[in-house]
């Protein structure tokens, strides 16, 4: 019994060495990191695990020799790795010339980085079906991701899903605005089934004698939500598209006021939810230039001026709804509702993008705004207070500006609070004047929410083609290929074309934002100091430029994209084909893009002041406005079917 327990001892020891042996064989085996996607003739890098010996070690690849610089732990990163070739070997060498490790390296050509973002926009304007060309895009991706054989196309298809969608609906961020929308929406559904969005329309209509003062009515309250586009967005759509109906004023323009006054507003704005991560970004751009001491918040408001595309679209927003002219596919759809006489015309089974589940005003229940506008009340005061008390606890104490709280503030959590806390106050306030009773009340909320599905299903599918653009590294190729051989005069009119096309590719100015300024910033200063332009009178207006330009660029590009958020929300707010608000803005943001380009970016390259290209710009708008422009109620046929359609 002895002999018999001590051969099982010596057994467990042996065994035990072996394990030990054979792990520290494991962990000293070096364990190479490359991205998902390589792209030639772009640089990346590599991490590398487990190195053993102090090295040093260098990496080969083709005629290319880079050191690993090492962490002192056993790892490393090999960085401006550039491969031209489909397939690439690389190895890392010891000292002696041994080799310790290899990687086999495969590389797509850049430009297919970009093909699934223009596959799934061309596919939406050519057949207006946008979760077809989303999924398409997505796939086209995945495809390109795995390998571009059949095997990878099953891959691709699986993966669209399961990974690229449910990684979408992950992000806590994503499911806060989903939440925000569907809160929304059945806080909107009770409120318009117990007469409070009547009453609002029947209260404003009061004062509203016209086309003109229903959409500048729309334009100054988009200016009052200055604190949060999506909120802007969707509170707007929902408080006056029963009044621009009634005017007949298109949904069309109604989502091209709503989407032109989100985003621009809160780019520009002292407190807004965007300026915490503007500001943020700004300061880890300026953290790698030593000679440049200017606090980030004192850098973006230098920069607000430079900002001429949101400045330009508030100006143009102003006029086409003053004056009451369009031109293009926007003077269309106004003429095709003026002929309408206020009555909403149904979308064709193709064009309803956008599904709106309409609810009616309960027959017999008192119409009072009272009901509407208090919930709303509630959504907008939580929502802003929200963000001040997240803003003052992430600051701690001591006194701090209004600016920096609301940029610190958690804008996502606060949407939340605000829309359910609206949802409650509209329940209540139904029950207690018996207007509804309460299964009734549930149903019409959840009426509401359903109306949110459909575009829902769209911002989820947009936000995974994002995700396939970010492994595919379409901005870097972006980037890179427009990034060269900047001469200090053209450099914010590249940068703002280079956000412009990477926002309108991949439907994200903040994901634009995020990439590009810690970029640019170090670019453009040492542009500047090439040319011995840094600090000063005549660098530093470029440089604000130039930072504003990333901010301009991609609120473009969004205005411009039928994938981006704000584009679809505002469709959506509006009760408008989503394709038909891209198709009918798109002119509009193409005009003042170049105007801004001309008079803006390209002018403060040249030495001309903002104070006086700004002015320029906006006569050279309104000039054209008047020269093109038509009034939808002058056409002849307009006036005869709105005559026909009152008798």
């Amino acid at each position: 019994m002895k002999n018999r327990t001590l051969g099982r001892a010596t057994l467990l020891l042996a065994l035990l060495l072996m394990t030990l042996t054979t792990g520290a064989e494991v962990r000293a085996a070096p364990q190479l990191e490359a991205p998902d996607v390589v792209l030639r003739g772009l640089p990346f890098s590599i991490n590398v695990q487990e190195l053993p010996g102090d090295g040093p070690y260098n990496a080969i690849i083709g005629d290319q020799r880079l050191s690993v610089s090492l962490d002192g732990q056993g790892g490393g990163i090999i960085e401006n790795i550039q491969v031209d070739d489909a397939s690439t070997t690389l190895t890392i060498v010891d000292p002696s010339g041994g080799v310790v490790a290899g990687l086999e390296i495969q590389a797509i050509f850049a430009w297919l980085s970009l093909l699934p973002a223009l596959v799934a926009i061309v596919l939406a304007l050519v057949f207006r079906q946008v979760i077809m060309a989303l999924f398409v895009g997505i796939l086209l991706g995945g495809w390109i991701w795995h390998g571009m054989d059949a095997a990878a196309l099953a891959s691709a298809f699986g993966d669209s899903v399961n990974v690229h969608v449910l990684e979408a609906a992950s992000d806590s961020e994503h499911m806060s605005i989903v939440l925000f929308c569907l809160l929304i929406g059945g806080m909107v559904g009770i409120v318009s089934r117990n007469g409070g969005t009547q009453g609002i329309a029947q209260r404003i209509s009061r004062v509203i004698r016209g086309r003109r003062q229903a959409q500048t009515s729309t334009f100054l309250l988009g200016i009052a939500i200055f604190f949060d586009d999506y909120a802007n967005a969707l509170i707007v759509g929902n408080t006056m598209r029963a009044i621009t109906d009634k005017m007949a004023v298109s949904r069309a323009k109604l989502a091209y006021i709503i989407d032109s006054t989100a985003a621009p507003v809160s780019a520009i704005m002292l407190v807004s939810t965007w300026i915490g991560f503007q500001v943020g970004l700004i300061s880890e751009a300026m953290s790698q230039i030593s000679d440049w001491n200017e606090s980030a918040y004192s850098v973006f408001v230098n920069a607000i001026p430079y900002n001429a595309y949101p400045i330009l679209t508030l100006a143009f927003v102003l006029m086409t709804t003053w004056l009451g002219r369009d031109f293009g596919p926007m003077l269309s759809a106004e003429r095709r509702a003026v002929a309408a006489g206020g009555r909403r015309t149904p979308l064709s089974n193709r064009e309803a993008i956008v599904e709106e589940a309409e609810i009616t005003t309960k027959p017999g229940v008192p119409i009072r705004a009272v009901n509407a506008i208090v919930p709303m009340l509630i959504l907008a005061g939580i929502t802003l207070g929200g963000i001040y008390t997240t803003g003052v606890a992430a600051l701690g104490p001591g006194e701090h500006s209004l600016k920096d709280i609301f940029g610190e503030g958690d804008s996502f959590s606060s949407m939340m609070w605000g829309s359910l806390a609206s949802c409650v106050v509209a329940v209540i306030m139904t029950q207690s004047q018996r207007l509804m009773r309460m299964t009734e009340t549930n149903h019409y909320w959840f009426e509401g929410v359903k109306s949110m599905l459909l575009p829902i299903t769209i911002l989820m599918m947009a936000w995974a083609l994002a995700n396939v653009n970010e492994t595919l590294q379409t901005s870097d190729f972006l980037v890179a290929a427009l990034g060269d051989s900047l001469s200090p005069k053209w450099l914010p009119t590249a940068i703002f074309i280079l956000a412009g096309f990477t926002a309108f590719a991949t439907g994200s100015s903040w994901g634009v934002m995020g990439i590009m300024i810690p970029l640019v910033v170090p670019l453009a200063w040492a542009v500047l100091e090439q040319n011995g332009m840094s600090n000063t009178p005549e660098g530093m207006p470029i440089l604000y430029a130039s930072v504003a330009s990333v901010l301009a660029g991609a609120v473009w590009g969004d205005h411009c994209s039928p994938l981006a958020d704000t584009t679809l929300l505002s469709a959506m707010a509006s009760g408008c084909d989503l394709v038909e608000h891209v198709r009918t803005q798109l002119p509009y943001a193409m005009l003042v893009g170049a105007v801004s380009l001309t008079f803006g970016t390209l002018a403060v390259g040249y030495g001309i002041s903002w104070w006086l290209g700004l002015p320029i710009g906006a006569a050279v708008l309104l000039g054209v406005l008047l020269l093109v422009g038509r009034r939808p109620e002058k056409h002849p046929e307009a006036a005869h079917a709105s005559a026909h359609s009152l008798n």
